[in-house]
């Protein structure tokens, strides 16, 4: 619930994700689509673009108002992915971008398996810097400044840490098949302010210390000014990490209804 705090912030310069990743998580024919911890409404936003119905689902009351005032024509309901807020079998696709590690997969699974369709698609998103860049790796260890460590060490430890975040694991019996995965890169325009200020809406930083949080920042800044000094918009590798599978039928066949 920390993100609350930085809503507006988060909005503004947290990456959405690229259309061609959108266009390969949304099944054909979805006629209704849930986004699960939504947020201020980054992927909402593309749903609604391709989707005729969508359901924003979101835990804290101001993410839920910049959603809204961003994305009226949508319905944006409180919950989360434990508890959603929609009846049986009432949505072709569920959705989750950046908040999969937040939840509960043993609750959240079978709730989402209850809200979808037979045959519906489950998908998740985590999109974010490109850290297989050198300098984008090397920023992160500037923000995180853990000096007690090996720059090696510590990269091993942080890149285990994203990878778990960005792992989707199926508790037994989950009522899903067909997963797959993919991932798209893309890069995004972004000035050295705007780019100290996107590191400042993860909650890592949002929870720190003001103190912590201020060094972090001002190391942030002062690198990217020395790397990119004649810059005035960094071109900022980005990348999406993409996962998806298909709610089987109810009657108990195992094979996902493709239609």
């Amino acid at each position: 619930m920390s993100f609350g705090a930085v809503a507006v912030e988060y909005d503004r310069l947290r990456p959405a994700p690229p259309e061609d990743a959108v266009d390969w998580l949304v099944p054909e024919r979805c006629g209704v689509a849930v986004d699960v911890a939504a947020g201020t409404g980054l992927l909402t936003r593309a749903l609604a673009r391709r989707v005729p119905q969508v359901v924003a689902v979101e835990p804290d009351v101001r993410m839920r108002a910049v959603l809204s005032a961003r994305s009226p024509q949508v319905s944006v309901v409180e919950g989360r992915g434990e508890l959603i807020p929609l009846a049986e079998a009432s949505a072709d696709g569920v959705f989750v971008s950046s908040a999969w590690h937040w939840m509960d997969p043993e609750r959240a699974v079978p709730e989402i398996g209850r809200v979808l369709r037979d045959g519906g698609r489950f998908a998740v998103i985590w999109t974010s810097r490109d850290r297989a860049i050198d300098w984008v790796c090397e920023l992160d260890r500037v923000v995180a400044s853990a000096p007690t460590e090996s720059s090696a060490a510590a990269d091993a430890a942080a890149e285990a840490r994203r990878r778990r975040h960005r792992d989707v694991t199926l508790p037994e019996g989950a009522l899903f098949g067909e997963v797959s995965r993919a991932s798209f890169g893309f890069t995004r325009m972004m000035t050295i302010s705007d780019v100290v200020g996107m590191f400042a809406t993860y909650s890592g930083v949002i929870t720190a210390g003001r103190e912590e949080k201020a060094a972090g920042l001002a190391r942030a800044r002062a690198a990217l000014t020395e790397w990119f000094s004649d810059a005035e918009d960094i071109a900022v590798p980005m990348r999406a990490w993409c996962w998806r599978a298909e709610r089987v039928n109810r009657a108990g066949h195992g094979k996902p209804v493709t239609s």
